[in-house]
């Protein structure tokens, strides 16, 4: 106990005899933590963002008004064995004309002049929503659905908003490439600073050091308070990244989600708790692994 309570107080003297160098480590780790909770509780939403979509991707076959019942019910025997489809619906040309005139005002469906010129439908809900063109795909090779497509056209009869989730899908893992590659340049920059930080605390004490040696001091004990003082400059910069980004969480993420009604922007808080927990562990890890090295380098006992 007597030697934590040296190392700290040790650690806390070098912070004021290199007191711009520890602030610039400190707040080079602040900024790193706080980039990497930011992009942790973005990835959180954007993950939930994704999962509402998906959770609509569908499919749409559409058939002719003529089709042979016998080879539309084929079809539907069809897809329902298909891997990666939930469920297969069907949507009568009179059912798709009532769909329509609940989600369309009343002059669109004046224009119709009593005509339907909507046609019935193979309707396809997905398990895994990423398999979305191969089971589109599927359904456009069936020679069944060939045999009984609207217009005769298969290929332009199944409808899934290709551009759409391809764009989504897309987007999503460029999102996260470059954020793997953001937070890797963060803490190699945060590594950088506090190495530089512990070697200028053990040039400062060289000769406090050297003293040590000829008295028979451990290596522990000479490298306690170097370890202790990244592992403080960590704390203070994770504990002040965690504060940025619960006060981004009550004030800031609730105007988004009040403006962006129709998305799911609000993060958990037992989620919060383990970002938390992830950034302060990623911080310690840094501070230790960065005065390790710098004694490493630079204290040769």
């Amino acid at each position: 106990m007597s030697s934590l309570f040296y190392f700290f107080k040790e650690s806390l003297t070098g912070f004021t005899r290199n007191l711009s160098t520890t602030l610039g480590s400190i707040i080079t780790i602040f900024l790193s933590l706080l980039i990497i909770g930011l992009f942790l509780v973005g990835g959180v939403i954007v993950n939930n963002i994704v999962s509402s979509v998906e959770n609509e991707v569908s499919i749409t076959a559409y058939v002719a008004d003529d089709a042979d019942q016998a080879k539309v019910d084929a079809v539907i025997a069809d897809v329902k064995g298909m891997d990666n489809v939930a469920s297969v619906g069907f949507t009568t040309k009179e059912q798709a004309l009532e769909n329509f005139q609940t989600s369309n005002n009343s002059d669109i469906i004046e224009s119709l002049d009593g005509t339907n010129p909507l046609p019935a439908s193979i309707d396809i809900e997905l398990s895994d929503p990423q398999q979305v063109e191969t089971v589109a795909q599927a359904i456009k090779d069936n020679a069944d659905y060939q045999a009984i497509a609207d217009e005769g056209d298969a290929e332009g009869s199944v409808s899934y908003g290709q551009q759409s989730i391809d764009r989504l899908f897309s987007m999503v893992n460029i999102i996260r490439y470059v954020g793997v590659a953001l937070v890797a340049l963060l803490i190699f920059i945060a590594f950088v600073f506090i190495n530089n930080t512990i070697r200028l605390a053990i040039l400062a004490r060289r000769k406090e050091i050297a003293i040590m040696r000829l008295v028979g001091a451990s290596n522990g004990f000479i490298r306690g308070p170097f370890l202790m003082e990244g592992a403080l400059h960590a704390i203070i910069g994770g504990a002040l990244a965690i504060v940025c980004i619960e006060l981004v969480r009550h004030f800031a993420l609730p105007q988004v989600s009040n403006a962006l009604v129709w998305l799911p922007v609000n993060v958990e808080f037992g989620t919060v708790l383990l970002i938390y927990a992830a950034l302060l562990v990623a911080g310690l890890v840094i501070g230790l692994l960065g005065s390790a090295l710098a004694m490493r380098r630079y204290l040769k006992v």
